[in-house]
């Protein structure tokens, strides 16, 4: 079960403001459980874990061992936003970190597309499946979103080139709207095999659906374990209490915010396989709370490496954040320091001890020394970087965002904003439509 500790904040706040904040949060969390606030047609992802079901699962699989089989070992999930960013990150999590290097092969590499409209990461994709046997998953609710389309178009007369059009049916599944929409109406006629993204359930809420479970299966992990840790922590996350770890940490982030001004929260990590699931916090909190001219800004930093960029203004410069760290507790593999008879490098004090010990004792004194210097300190702790605790994780902060949303006054299931680049994009593309908008914004020019 995920936990939270807001010890580090005890110097800066008053418990009885926090624990206005958690009867505030409770209000929020009624709101949330009784589906009866902003946003409340985008509930789906609350029940999912409990409603995914083992036949799902097999389907999964199925697509995988049906690519296999063919010796695919490249597969681009075509996607922006929460239709890649969730998949990313577990997949990163779980991956060895020099995979690639060591050539490991037991399951297709997934890379990513859609989400950039870089010319050359576009051309450097393309250089590599050349040299590899590719398929494609493509993730679009329309069909019609500018980046991932371009991107589709591009890989799709690849595939269709390279394999011949009854083979590319074969290696292509579509992930989108159940009955409407250009990419449905694609797969329909092309006989691409489909997964339904919910009409319930919004983008960076989704990676418990075929959204994220699929790319995810295809690299070969274990969704079955991403599942029961998601149903895991939704178990806890239901009970109404001031030792609900969702309740807590949005009462607190929310009580930083408002009382103090601490206006940004820093998602912190020491372990590097965490770094996507930074991205894709930023994104869930990011557009799920920045609307209405509010919000707490989303960033994150990698420790200890950043540390030696960022911790210099996270210890000394303006006071308008608070940092919220990702702790693991346990390492998944072991390295002992050695001693060395010279000593050069003055190292011998820590020969016998894990790596991780010194690494968990960098992350305290950080802790400390950002007390010190007028950063709150929030902690978010876990066993290990593993398929079931990354699902308890996912979970744990979908839950809180929902509720710290709500206390903060906003629908957290709506992005209103993200769609001023998109009509200003396409009056400087020229789409057809956007006219009398293309020439208006030339003026500005």
């Amino acid at each position: 079960m995920i936990k939270v500790d807001v010890k580090g904040c005890s110097s800066f706040v008053e418990d009885a403001k926090y624990q206005a904040y958690v009867s505030k949060a409770f209000e929020a969390f009624d709101v949330l459980k009784n589906e009866n606030g902003a946003g409340n047609d985008f509930l789906g992802w609350k029940k999912l874990p409990c409603q995914i079901t083992e036949r799902e699962l097999n389907e999964y699989e199925s697509v995988r061992d049906k690519w296999m089989k063919k010796g695919v070992d490249l597969v681009i999930a075509i996607g922006i936003g929460g239709s890649y960013l969730g998949a990313k990150c577990v997949i990163e999590a779980l991956s060895h970190n020099f995979a690639k290097q060591l050539k490991r092969k037991d399951a297709p590499e997934v890379v990513f597309a859609g989400n950039n409209l870089s010319e050359e990461y576009l051309a450097d994709l393309m250089d590599l499946a050349e040299e590899r046997n590719v398929a494609c998953i493509v993730i679009s609710k329309s069909g019609t979103t500018t980046e991932p389309a371009v991107a589709f178009r591009v890989v799709k007369q690849f595939i269709e080139a390279r394999y011949g059009k009854e083979e590319a049916a074969d290696r292509i599944v579509a992930i989108t709207d159940a009955s409407k929409g250009a990419l449905k109406t694609l797969a329909t006629q092309e006989n691409y095999e489909t997964f339904v993204v919910p009409d319930n359930i919004g983008g960076r809420f989704s990676v418990l659906t075929p959204v994220g479970l699929l790319p995810i299966c295809v690299a070969g992990f274990d969704i079955q374990a991403l599942v029961e840790g998601a149903q895991d922590a939704a178990k806890g996350l239901e009970i109404k209490s001031d030792k609900n770890p969702a309740i807590i940490y949005a009462a607190m982030r929310n009580c930083l915010f408002k009382e103090l001004g601490k206006s940004t929260e820093i998602l912190v990590n020491y372990n590097p396989k965490l770094t996507y699931v930074a991205e894709w916090w930023k994104q869930l909190y990011g557009e799920s709370e920045g609307k209405e001219g509010t919000g707490i800004f989303p960033a994150s930093v990698n420790n200890t490496a950043d540390l030696h960029s960022m911790g210099q203004f996270i210890q000394e410069g303006s006071r308008v954040m608070f940092e919220t760290v990702l702790h693991v507790e346990n390492a998944q593999r072991s390295v002992v320091i050695e001693s060395e008879p010279q000593d050069l490098d003055q190292l011998n004090y820590l020969a016998g001890k894990h790596v991780e010990h010194c690494n968990h004792m960098a992350e305290l004194g950080t802790v400390l020394a950002h007390i010190d210097g007028g950063v709150p300190q929030l902690s978010v702790n876990f066993e290990r970087v593993d398929a079931f605790n990354l699902g308890s994780l996912l979970y744990f902060f979908e839950f809180a965002c929902g509720i710290s949303a709500y206390l903060l006054g906003v629908n957290p299931f709506n992005q209103p904003g993200v769609e001023a680049y998109k009509k200003n994009m396409f009056a400087l593309l020229e789409k057809p439509g956007y006219e009398e908008a293309s020439k208006a914004i030339k003026k500005r020019l």
